[in-house]
């Protein structure tokens, strides 16, 4: 049976920050794609930062250093031109969790993922990270653990899970096909949508439905994927297991979009963030 995820939730998941270094909360580390493709990085950066990371980098190949450097002030850089630039990175035992994927390009996934998920770290893996691996994806599974979320849509679920993709829009069927991926990667299955559906192998399953009376249509804009990834990449900086960090991240994601409502756009699910926190009594 399906746990229905609300707000009331997930208060005790995040207690209230305490006298603390910011390394005790926790370093993500976001990758970033080229020159012209860092928005997305920027977003997911954004938002683990606001849901309370201690630190957050963004790493992006040297040509991109400028461009993203004009447009981030908390957030660090990190020069990471390749593969073995990545590995001499992640030496740095701080950085606590990776978010992979949101504008980081096709071919610079394929040769970064097998490194970054190969460091043993919580990882979130989302957009190009998924999409990369589409005609392959018992390449991507074999490198997943219990601490690797998976965020897909839809459409890269269905090209992950061919076989387990049929009749998404049935709320059952979308229950069992989350739960059968989440066995088969051995890690936590993020099946985004309306009702968002997180499982992990252990056969655990967690909705957070965005309809009805919980409805926020605004959520469907360019960008508002990528926050929600960022939030999932904080919470595991922060410490929490892979399970509860998905379905913390979910809620909070749709209870950010209702809070700001119609006109909203990605950069103001992280900037409204603090006040529903602070209504949740957090």
């Amino acid at each position: 049976m399906a746990l229905p995820l609300d707000p009331a939730s997930i208060r005790e998941r995040l207690a209230k920050r305490g006298e603390a270094h910011k390394y005790g909360y926790g370093h993500a580390l976001i990758l970033a794609g080229g020159p012209g493709r860092g928005g997305a990085a920027r977003l997911a950066a954004r938002g683990a930062l606001r849901i309370g990371a201690g630190l957050v980098t963004v790493g992006c190949p040297p040509a991109a250093m400028a461009e993203n450097a004009a447009r981030l002030d908390a957030v660090m850089l990190a020069e990471v031109a390749d593969a073995a630039a990545l590995a001499r990175l992640l030496e740095d035992a701080r950085l606590t969790a990776l978010g992979l994927g949101p504008g980081l390009g096709l071919a610079r996934a394929r040769a970064l993922i097998p490194v970054a998920l190969g460091a043993g770290r919580a990882a979130v893996v989302d957009a190009d990270a998924l999409s990369a691996h589409a005609g392959d994806p018992a390449a991507l599974l074999a490198l997943c653990t219990p601490r690797t979320v998976l965020t897909p849509h839809a459409g890269e679920f269905a090209r992950l899970f061919p076989d387990l993709a049929a009749a998404l829009d049935e709320d059952s069927a979308r229950l069992a096909a989350a739960a059968a991926a989440a066995r088969r990667a051995g890690a936590v299955v993020l099946l985004k949508g309306a009702l968002t559906v997180v499982a992990d192998p252990e056969g655990r399953v967690a909705t957070s439905a965005a309809r009805g009376g919980r409805a926020a249509p605004w959520l469907a804009t360019a960008g508002s994927g990528d926050v929600l990834a960022g939030f999932v990449t904080g919470l595991l900086a922060r410490g929490l297991p892979a399970f509860e960090a998905a379905a913390t991240a979910a809620v909070l994601h749709v209870e950010c979009a209702r809070a700001f409502g119609p006109g909203l756009i990605a950069e103001d699910l992280a900037d409204t963030l603090p006040a529903v926190l602070r209504a949740m009594g957090v």
